[in-house]
């Protein structure tokens, strides 16, 4: 069931190294006057041009990102929501940059967004067509065999 968190988590760690790429391409080269004008000061100010993993809001990335409960339907799901949330993102950067040259890898991101979406789905229904059919709520079971303690 869970063989494809490993592949999937490695190639989630090349999506960071794409996107870092890209963002580093793109500020190399600013001038003082770009870095105040773009509203990129703040962060310059920081982190100079330096890789700040942090969302578009200013947030900084934190380890509570990453959610985890024990439970396989639960965890699936939480999966399976963050690959659509990155595939939003990706749409929403294509609806704003028009630079091929960003937008092409940022495409080939989204795609494998959706892939790794279909991937857990395919999980996350094993694991619901494994559960005893008296299951109806699709919990974890071994909380029902806490319930019978």
């Amino acid at each position: 069931m869970r063989n494809t968190d490993a592949p999937v988590g490695t190639e989630e760690l090349a999506h960071m190294e794409i996107v870092s790429a890209i963002i580093h391409q793109l500020t190399k080269d600013l001038t003082p006057e770009e870095i105040a004008a773009s509203g990129f000061d703040k962060y310059y100010v920081d982190h100079t041009l330096g890789l700040w993993p942090q969302a578009a809001g200013g947030v900084p990335f934190t380890s509570t990102f990453f959610q985890s409960k024990g439970d396989p339907i639960t965890d699936l799901t939480e999966d399976m929501a963050a690959e659509q949330k990155a595939r939003t993102t990706y749409d929403n950067i294509l609806r704003l940059v028009h630079d091929h040259d960003v937008c092409d890898p940022i495409r080939y991101l989204r795609e494998r967004e959706i892939v790794h979406f279909q991937r857990f789905g395919e999980s996350l229904r094993i694991v619901q067509d494994n559960l005893d059919s008296k299951n109806f709520y699709a919990i974890n079971p071994a909380f029902l065999a806490d319930k019978a303690r």
